[in-house]
């Protein structure tokens, strides 16, 4: 006998559908309709280019957007916004891929922050040590 992982369940918002509250989803969860208020979805989610989801926040696992978002994002896992997409709101993810051709107006941070690591010395470059002054001349 094969057990067979159970697929998560997929909840579907249509073109022509508009909610207006806080939107919990167990599972995962694609719009092609509007979202007017705070969305937690425990999975995966995806906005199609008629997909729009305003509010004062967005938490979800993973995140695909080809429509518009305007809200605060929190994604645990990766931010993929393709050509189409439109998302306004400060970001919050692990990472994050944008397609050329994408809008994206707000701030962005990574949930794990990693600094580069702090040198005293840098390297030399090989050559001649050039002044400013024999490069430009007096040109200030």
């Amino acid at each position: 006998m094969f057990w067979r992982k159970q697929a998560s369940s997929i909840t579907y918002l249509g073109a022509k559908s508009e909610f207006q509250g806080d939107f919990h989803i167990d599972g995962n969860l694609r719009v092609d309709g509007i979202i007017h208020g705070n969305v937690d979805v425990v999975g995966d989610m995806e906005v199609s280019q008629s997909g729009l989801v305003e509010g004062p926040e967005l938490r979800v696992q993973n995140l695909v957007v080809h429509g518009v978002i305007k809200a605060t994002v929190i994604v645990q896992g990766r931010l993929s916004l393709s050509s189409t997409a439109r998302l306004e709101g400060s970001v919050t993810a692990s990472s994050l891929d944008i397609e050329p051709g994408a809008f994206y107006s707000g701030h962005i941070s990574t949930a794990d922050q990693k600094t580069l690591p702090v040198t005293d010395s840098y390297p030399e470059l090989p050559g001649k040590e050039v002044t400013y002054k024999e490069t430009f001349g007096d040109k200030l």
